[in-house]
């Protein structure tokens, strides 16, 4: 059924365009385009992709404390953080679990300095909204859920930074990794660019006015993709952020996980206090019962999410994604396995269909682009 599910602005343009609709995180969103996943994944690795990812969500938070209280709810240190830095972060429980994962950017604001632009996932966004929101009473800040005024696209691979950057007003290529650049696009689309993203590639996540949505889409397919440039479903999305070990909620991070168990150490910022940080260091002195690790089959199968885990016919762990990789021509998977299990070599049974297939423990990310190199 799909009555009750959202649909982005672009709803329309993907089924005119071939675009297999399918239900996720409450939207309509296209899974898929006629080339297929495996040539739009390869699009993205070797030129650049677009993505429609208006289902995410976003908020922003003003005020006198917005520093204190957005540094009370994250695990960076936005004081450290220069205006137009980006970071990814976690909402975390105090037991130290994931409330959600996202990214800070600290931007410019005429009243007070800085303010905060937080960008959110899909199925999280009433629960994240609600979290600030709990706890927003002892700050002298407002949290404002903009979502559904705001357009957020992803445009990433190699070429994709020199392609944008021939639409915009701002010298994009001057960008560091991480940082934002609040320019115009396709001539006076307000935008906000962000040089991060979910493939492991270089590019850009937009953020634009939802009115200019179809506008800013179609300007930078009709400039690009005659060089190769294509736009890209769930799928590939997927392959593509599985590739480069990023976590999804709800696979690799949730309410039963730690950060310090996912291996996020690069978001913690446990010098400074905030919700879930006394639980997470106590968690990283003492060492976790478990963590995440990526590993290769040995064996012929393809390891799936929620797949056991054996070592010496004990269980020992489970599946949190895996696939075959197209770029790496592989099939990979990670995994939650015991501390003293975890070293780079050491080999374990995946049960698919109840029947053993080895396994062994690889190095993460499994992916890295060129610029990384």
């Amino acid at each position: 059924m799909t009555d009750n599910l959202k649909r982005t602005q672009l709803y329309q343009w993907h089924v005119d365009h071939g675009g297999r609709m399918v239900p996720f995180a409450g939207w309509e969103m296209p899974v898929q385009y006629p080339t297929g996943p495996l040539q739009e994944h390869q699009a993205t690795r070797q030129v650049a992709g677009l993505f429609d990812i208006d289902h995410m969500g976003q908020v922003e938070v003003r005020g006198p404390q917005a520093e204190d209280f957005v540094n009370h709810m994250v695990s960076w240190d936005v004081g450290k953080m220069k205006i137009l830095d980006a970071h990814y972060a976690i909402f975390c429980y105090k037991d130290g679990t994931c409330v959600d994962d996202l990214f800070v950017y600290k931007l410019p604001d005429p009243e007070y300095g800085v303010y905060y632009f937080l960008a959110i996932n899909a199925s999280n966004r009433m629960k994240d909204v609600g979290w600030l929101q709990a706890h927003a009473g002892k700050y002298n800040v407002t949290v404002k859920d903009i979502s559904d005024e705001t357009y957020m696209l992803a445009f990433q691979g190699p070429q994709a930074p020199e392609m944008l950057n021939r639409l915009a007003d701002a010298d994009l290529l001057s960008a560091p990794r991480f940082s934002a650049v609040q320019t115009n696009l396709i001539g006076d689309v307000p935008a906000l660019l962000g040089r991060t993203g979910y493939t492991g590639e270089d590019g850009f996540e937009l953020f634009v006015p939802a009115e200019k949505a179809l506008r800013v889409w179609e300007g930078i397919l009709n400039s690009t993709e005659a060089e190769g440039a294509k736009p890209i479903g769930l799928a590939a999305r997927d392959s593509l952020r599985f590739e480069a070990c990023m976590p999804l909620y709800g696979h690799e991070i949730n309410a039963e996980l730690t950060p310090v168990e996912a291996r996020l150490g690069f978001a913690l910022s446990l010098e400074k206090h905030f919700i879930g940080r006394d639980a997470l260091l106590k968690q990283k002195l003492e060492g976790p019962a478990k963590v995440l690790v990526g590993f290769e089959m040995v064996e012929r199968g393809v390891a799936r999410e929620h797949y056991p885990v054996h070592k010496d016919g004990q269980e020992i762990g489970h599946v949190t994604s895996g696939m075959f990789a197209p770029h790496l021509d592989r099939y990979l998977g990670m995994a939650y396995v015991p501390l003293e299990l975890a070293g780079i070599g050491t080999e374990f049974d995946v049960l698919i269909r109840n029947k053993p297939v080895k396994a062994r423990i690889v190095k993460r990310p499994f992916y890295i682009p060129a610029y990384r190199r």
